[in-house]
């Protein structure tokens, strides 16, 4: 049984205690409340300022296992937190099992404040969950796109899917083979830890399904991890850029961290900061 008084009183205190320096949220103008305002909360959950207020009104009674990561993440839930959001969401708290999407609070403080960086979160499976406004600048806004759309294993091998978006793109000596095949190999080696996972199986069937190139190193059985490496970039605006692409992991998860770094002072850091400008204006 699920308890809905409970659960609008628990987010109202959740989003009460987190400031809006906390998320990297704009403070302008004068504020009542300490905490995130329900459209902040709204804007940083993909969800509707609407549905957050029937949530917390417990009029709405059946959120989706999917609404309630996105608002464990927003709320920078500890996994405890977290679970006991699912259960009284009437939800099965996601086991060992399924590929994590909890990204813990001490990293998304991290993420936000380093603003300035290309900066993302990935799952296991390389679905993106958090990102800085200078990775969005250089690679597009993952917001606006389909859950297939934002996993750098689809991005990689459906690059059809981006002709139309001006965002930056790798350019390697052997025209990108290496790094597709680490991608693979790291999807294997997430599926070994994580073979029940229902939404893990079906983006590597249809992957498969999809994408000839994939099929054939798939077959391979290649297995392992994507490893860090210099990188250079080439964006439409600012042409190209050298960076130092490192792939760090979360301790006590398999979430994976990217971040790319130029040299202070460098051309490449003159061609980012042009694009954080401009891209937080456009935005």
């Amino acid at each position: 049984m699920t308890d809905h008084g409970e659960l609008g009183a628990l987010l109202r205190s959740w989003r009460d205690r987190l400031s809006p320096a906390d998320v990297g949220t704009a403070t302008g103008g004068v504020r009542r409340a300490a905490g995130l305002r329900r459209e902040e909360l709204a804007a940083l959950a993909g969800v509707s300022v609407d549905y957050v207020v029937r949530l917390e009104q417990g009029r709405a009674r059946t959120p989706s296992a999917q609404v309630v990561a996105a608002l464990g993440r927003a709320l920078q839930l500890d996994r405890a937190e977290r679970d006991h959001l699912y259960t009284l969401a009437g939800l099965r708290p996601p086991g060992d099992a399924l590929v994590s999407t909890h990204v813990p609070a001490g990293v998304q403080r991290m993420v936000t404040r380093m603003g300035d960086v290309p900066i993302a979160v990935f799952t296991a499976s390389w679905d993106i969950l958090l990102w800085s406004p200078t990775w969005a600048a250089l690679f597009g806004e993952p917001a606006g796109r389909s859950a297939w759309e934002r996993n750098l294993v689809v991005q990689t091998f459906h690059e059809d899917l981006f002709a139309e978006e001006r965002i930056g793109r790798a350019v390697y000596a052997d025209g990108g083979a290496a790094f597709r095949v680490s991608l693979v190999a790291g999807l294997r080696r997430a599926q070994g830890r994580h073979h029940d996972d229902p939404g893990l199986r079906a983006l590597i069937g249809r992957l498969r399904a999809s994408s000839e190139e994939f099929e054939r190193l798939w077959a391979t059985g290649v297995v392992g991890e994507h490893l860090s490496q210099r990188k250079v970039l080439e964006h439409p605006t600012v042409g190209a850029l050298e960076v130092d692409c490192d792939v760090f992991t979360v301790s006590g998860s398999e979430l994976q961290i990217v971040a790319m770094t130029v040299a202070a002072g460098s051309p490449a850091a003159e061609k980012l900061d042009f694009l954080r400008v401009t891209g937080a204006a456009v935005g």
